[in-house]
């Protein structure tokens, strides 16, 4: 996984380089003056899980590119969560109203028709947002809780809710393409030309920023909430079985066998090498770790580390230090 931002490069520099990047601070309520720390820094200061803003950095940066299973095993759903309901709050009480007031001062809806249906509208795109919003707050937050919670949601209607998610999303963007298209080529009035297209491009702004969080929802944190969903599913399968030797349950609620991963991370291993030691599968591994995340809200192997050697699970001799896997 190729990442452009990294835990110990200074948060200022992440804003330098790229402006969109002061909106991911934001919603997750990191504050500026910032000086010379570094993005773990910061994020620790503020109760910010740092592997999962680094998932959003690198992946509004890159996009696809950066896009992969590393990527999505990093995140903590709850804390991803928590940014998409920030960002929600953000366009519905702040982006949009903003530029509403804005289009009314650069427009004549008095007496100029086209400026009244114009502002007509925007508001239906507004509109359609909130709904879409609404949607997501109402069906698909409350199912990722449950599973957040350790629950499995009746019914297993999470890519049934994600799909029609994903339609909402298609239809926002061809709304947002046709507002900016109304403007551009049927409004002729003069009446205050520079703060209309300060208007277009604050719209040409939003909808940048609201397509990048709608391919977010549908690619990292949909996949994330799939990963959740599984884990919870092999759960909810183990806690019908009769539990032996080998699954006795320790402090904060890890398994023998989660111990055993952890070991193994620590020393530097590979899923792959993992997997050889411990006579198990890859897949296994990565559900195990996922688990070890979930359990611990810890994401790094060098956070496990930590947590390793403060519990006593391994000595320092058994450290490698340098080597994520």
């Amino acid at each position: 996984m190729i990442q452009k931002y990294h835990a110990h490069d200074p948060i200022s520099d992440l804003i330098s380089d790229d402006y969109r990047m002061l909106q991911v601070i934001s919603r997750f309520n990191i504050a500026l003056g910032v000086g010379d720390q570094t993005v773990q820094s910061v994020c620790l200061a503020s109760g910010v899980d740092t592997p999962t803003f680094l998932a959003v950095v690198n992946y509004i940066k890159a996009g696809e590119k950066v896009y992969s299973v590393d990527l999505v095993d990093s995140v903590s759903v709850g804390q991803l969560l928590t940014y998409l309901v920030r960002s929600h709050t953000y366009f519905l009480q702040f982006r949009l109203p903003a530029i509403r007031r804005k289009l009314i001062e650069a427009i004549d809806c008095s007496s100029n028709q086209i400026a009244f249906l114009v502002l007509k509208f925007y508001d239906d795109y507004a509109a359609e947002v909130g709904r879409h919003m609404e949607y997501e707050n109402e069906h698909v937050h409350p199912y990722v809780n449950l599973l957040l919670s350790g629950k499995l949601p009746q019914g297993n209607q999470f890519d049934k809710l994600i799909h029609q998610h994903q339609d909402n999303h298609g239809s926002i963007e061809k709304s947002g393409e046709e507002l900016k298209n109304i403007i551009i080529k049927y409004y002729t009035s003069d009446s205050n030309p520079l703060i209309l297209n300060d208007v277009l491009m604050d719209i040409y702004m939003m909808q940048e920023d609201l397509l990048m969080h709608c391919h977010l929802e549908d690619t990292l944190f949909a996949e994330a909430v799939r990963h959740l969903e599984e884990d919870v599913k092999e759960n909810a399968n183990n806690s019908h079985q009769e539990p032996d030797e080998t699954d006795d349950k320790v402090s904060d609620g890890l398994s023998e066998r989660e111990i055993d991963i952890i070991r193994e991370i620590v020393k530097g291993l590979s899923n792959k090498e993992i997997a050889d030691n411990l006579f198990i599968s890859v897949n296994t591994v990565m559900t195990h770790r996922r688990n070890i995340a979930r359990k611990l809200n810890i994401h790094s192997p060098s956070g496990l580390t930590i947590y390793a050697l403060v519990n006593g699970i391994v000595s320092l001799e058994d450290v490698k230090i340098g080597k994520e896997s």
